[in-house]
């Protein structure tokens, strides 16, 4: 038995395909069991609870054989990331109380810094926080998630650009699609290892790799061209952005373009994509058709 968290997610969802397909029992923890009633049709025992409740975590842990953990995306942030912190505060309480195992961690490439990290804050509390567990534990830094770039699709079919705020377009940073997530989620979880690691997970690709590969399935010459920063905020805010979230994302943004949210990291295991970004546009327009 292994616990996904996240399992209506993109992540947690395609974890879970891979555990099903290989012929193992998943264990899910959701806020809504009826939004995970799919996932009880193929044979997954979903279970209520909330990432803030240590009771519903901990009882989700007892008897399994490794456990999946990520902190989902916030829909609010406040100041000093009180939100993440309640749910890290709660993992760490379950843990102890019902340690697996083996843990896998959902992660960010750029985490292990203190600062300038904007959004990926979040990751770097959570690695902070489960550090020195007395089990094995793999923190998955990913990439950028190519899921991020989904928007651009429809805009570049009709303008023949593709506007990003990576500067510059020619410049390469680790990308990877969610499916190759959860399946090196999946990997970690039924694999042996001892103590603590962590993978950096995804490939190199610029703006202009992003473009190339929505020309090649829209059939037609796609240009990246770079938001001026002087622009971002009003570009951003214009989109329905909250000024917090603004800030957060422009901060890490800024880490990425300046080289200080980077891979590399001595220490950490490259593990590549295997989805280029060609087929995952083509999977997103096949999906959308």
């Amino acid at each position: 038995m292994f616990l996904v968290t996240g399992i209506t997610g993109n992540v947690g969802g395609a974890a879970a395909h891979r555990l099903l397909k290989n012929g193992h029992a998943v264990r899910a923890l959701a806020r809504d069991p009826k939004k995970a009633a799919a996932w009880s049709e193929k044979g997954v025992e979903v279970r209520q609870g909330d990432f803030t409740d240590v009771g519903a975590i901990t009882e989700a842990l007892q008897g399994v054989e490794a456990a999946y953990l990520m902190v989902p995306p916030l829909l609010s942030i406040g100041p000093g990331f009180p939100e993440a912190k309640a749910m890290i505060a709660t993992f760490s309480e379950a843990l102890r109380k019902a340690p697996p195992p083996r843990l896998v961690v959902l992660s960010s490439v750029g985490s292990e810094q203190s600062s300038k990290l904007g959004l990926i804050t979040t990751t770097h509390l959570l690695e902070e926080a489960l550090a020195d567990l007395p089990f094995p534990t793999a923190f998955v830094r990913a990439g950028s998630f190519l899921e991020n770039y989904a928007f651009a699709l429809g805009p570049a079919a009709s303008t023949g650009y593709f506007d990003t705020f990576l500067i510059p377009t020619d410049r390469r940073f680790m990308m990877v699609a969610a499916e190759d997530i959860g399946n090196e989620v999946a990997r970690l979880l039924t694999s042996k290892w001892s103590g603590r690691k962590v993978v950096e997970l995804g490939s190199p690709m610029s703006a202009d790799d992003l473009a190339g590969a929505m020309g090649n399935v829209l059939g037609r010459p796609i240009e990246a061209r770079s938001i001026p920063r002087d622009q971002w905020t009003a570009r951003l805010r214009a989109q329905g952005m909250e000024p917090v979230w603004t800030a957060m994302f422009e901060e890490m943004e800024d880490g990425f373009n300046s080289g200080w949210i980077a891979s590399g990291v001595p220490g950490t295991e490259p593990v590549a994509a295997t989805l280029t970004a060609t087929e995952f546009f083509t999977k997103l327009r096949n999906a959308r058709a």
